[in-house]
Order: structure tokens, then sequence, then C-alpha cells
């Protein structure tokens, strides 16, 4: 979250992505640093999931991130 607001502080697009499971820290987080985030959430958990899971994920969020970064 730091770090994405850092970047956009910069002007440079950015996108904070991050599983559904913390949404509601994500807020907080980003009401804490005087921001709303621009995030993609895609689901949870997925520190157990095989490369092809995680391509998948990937591949369902990748519009959404790139509509965000190309509209800020």
């Amino acid at each position: 979250m730091h770090d994405t607001v850092d970047l956009e502080d910069r002007g440079v697009p950015s996108v904070f992505i991050s599983t559904v499971e913390f949404i509601d820290a994500a807020d907080v987080q980003a009401k804490a640093l005087g921001t709303v985030a621009s995030a993609v959430y895609v689901e949870h958990p997925i520190q157990d999931r095989t490369d092809e899971e995680m391509a998948l994920i990937a591949d369902k969020a990748v519009d959404e991130i790139v509509s965000k970064l190309v509209a800020a």
C-alpha cells in the first residue's frame, strides 16, 4: 500500500493487488494514509496455489488492473 501511494504521488499510475480477505484492512490502511486505494482484489487464499492456478487468477484480474492503470 505504501509503495502504491508513493508511486501515485510521483505521478506513476499504480494499482494495489490483494486478496478479498484483506479488503477491510486495505481500506483502513488507505484511510490512515489519507488516500483511496486503487485496488483490485482476487480470490483468497493464494499462498498454496499452483502456477497454473495463479495464472488463471491473474488472467481473471488483468483487464481490471489495466483498466484502472489507464484511467489514472
